[in-house]
């Protein structure tokens, strides 16, 4: 039986692909391609392109390849663009969901693997913040990834779907062989852009936000490297064919670094001391964000490997240079 990765030649779906390739896994992809590049894949994996609102494409393949399990990362994820185009985002993430959902209760699909985020949380009362804490997304892109969490809860009830929903906090990093890593032009994500500015392809780099009630004044947020991240979704998958219950589980390390302590990583690691200017809070953005991942530890028995955000950055730098050097084509 083979697993279809949505979104799987976008950042974390490649990491996926190469994680389940590496396995023996019969895995296929799906992705349009919008930020997505088909040379981050395992060339013995078969790509796609379309969308998941392409009911018959997906049905399609769901027969074609009798697919088992689903592992959904296809979606828009930039906070501020999500402000300024919140149809789209609804549009992407929701409504082409819901069409993903119905395609896979049809064809008989077992399994189902959602990518969420923290961002549903908007600004916790509490951190660590749980999983039961309560929902206020601040932006667009969190309030269309709690919607889909609700269509899938409610699918799943409705057809014996088993789900699992992982809620990610800042993915961050590369593929340790720098087999992929971050490739979207115009990032957003902080490590990134920082690296970006370490090998001089930016020729500084904003803080948005000096004046937040946090010890340097600056956001604090609980980074996860993505190949510890796409492991959690090995250890959901294993976990729903063991027969496990529906869950949601938080995916960080249930520790947190300033933005200014990232800065800090990056210019030591890199030996670049680049600029860095003061902004104005961006519109969206969490004061403080930060998992208790006991359940996931707990249920999963997942044990990170790259909980150290030096290596993190490392892993980002080195695949920022590779880039640099030429690395990555459509």
């Amino acid at each position: 039986m083979t697993i279809l990765v949505t979104g799987g030649a976008g950042y974390i779906g490649s990491h996926m692909v190469h994680e389940l390739a590496d396995a023996g896994a019969g895995v296929i992809v799906l992705d349009d391609l919008s930020t997505g590049h088909a040379t981050a894949l395992p060339k013995s994996v078969a790509l796609t392109v379309g969308s998941t609102g392409d009911s018959d494409l997906v049905a399609a393949l769901i027969a074609k390849h009798r697919v088992s399990a689903i592992v959904h990362f296809a979606a828009s994820v930039v906070v501020p663009d999500s402000l300024r185009d919140p149809l789209g985002y609804y549009r992407n993430n929701t409504i082409n969901t819901c069409l993903l959902l119905g395609a896979a209760v049809a064809g008989g699909v077992r399994h189902f693997i959602f990518s969420s985020t923290a961002a549903v949380y908007g600004n916790p009362e509490k951190i660590p913040v749980g999983e039961d804490a309560p929902k206020q997304p601040i932006s667009p892109y969190g309030s269309s990834k709690l919607m889909s969490e609700a269509v899938l809860q409610d699918t799943a009830r409705a057809h014996g779907l088993g789900f699992v929903i992982l809620r990610y906090f800042n993915v961050a990093g590369a593929d340790p062989k720098l087999r992929t890593g971050q490739s979207s032009p115009g990032a957003t994500h902080l490590i990134k852009v920082a690296a970006e500015a370490a090998v001089g392809k930016r020729p500084n780099i904003a803080i948005y936000g000096t004046d937040y009630p946090t010890p340097d004044g600056t956001c604090i947020r609980d980074y996860v490297h993505v190949t510890d991240l796409v492991r959690a979704h090995s250890r959901a998958l294993d976990y729903l064919r063991g027969g496990g219950a529906n869950a949601i589980f938080n995916c960080g390390y249930g520790r947190g670094h300033s933005v200014r302590e990232v800065l800090a990583a990056v210019k030591r690691i890199s030996g670049n001391d680049f600029p860095v200017e003061a902004a104005g809070r961006r519109a969206g953005d969490p004061v403080n964000l930060v998992a208790d991942v006991r359940r996931l530890r707990a249920t999963l028995d997942w044990k990170p490997q790259y909980d150290d955000l030096d290596t993190i950055v490392a892993h980002a730098l080195a695949w920022e240079r590779r880039l640099q050097a030429g690395g990555m084509q459509k």
